[in-house]
């Protein structure tokens, strides 16, 4: 499925949100290919490989709509943790965990330390990368 269908089918009351958000992630990720994955819209193919020998293929961030709002998954890491772990004091009002940031609308997101939390993702690569 392609972005834009995946948008429009949205909630109405989200799709303005996820339109928005997802520019900003093309902007940020310019060589991020967006998919959709099931409920989630991803920018980012990648393959993993965990050094138990687990290993599929994720994407670099994966937006969804879920009932409370607006998860935004971000799965690269860094020596001093998952970035949005790493930026959570900077993200606003946001409720951060290992690699998702959840939030009610995009206008309680810090805008300019999201797109830099992406450019950093973007060049750090995903988590476990192969």
């Amino acid at each position: 499925m392609d972005p834009e269908t995946f948008i429009g089918e949205l909630p109405e009351d989200r799709r303005e949100d996820v339109r928005r958000l997802d520019a900003l992630i093309r902007e940020a990720l310019p060589g991020a290919a967006p998919g959709a994955d099931g409920p989630m819209l991803g920018y980012g193919p990648y393959h993993y490989r965990y050094a138990t020998g687990r290993e599929g293929d994720a994407f670099l961030v994966s937006v969804a709509s879920r009932k409370a709002g607006i998860s935004l998954y971000v799965s690269s890491a860094r020596d001093d943790g998952y970035l949005p772990e790493v930026y959570a004091s900077r993200l606003g009002k946001v409720s951060v965990g290992r690699s998702c940031i959840r939030f009610k609308r995009l206008d309680d997101v810090h805008l300019d330390a999201l797109r830099e939390l992406l450019a950093e993702a973007g060049q750090v690569g995903g988590a476990s990368a192969a």
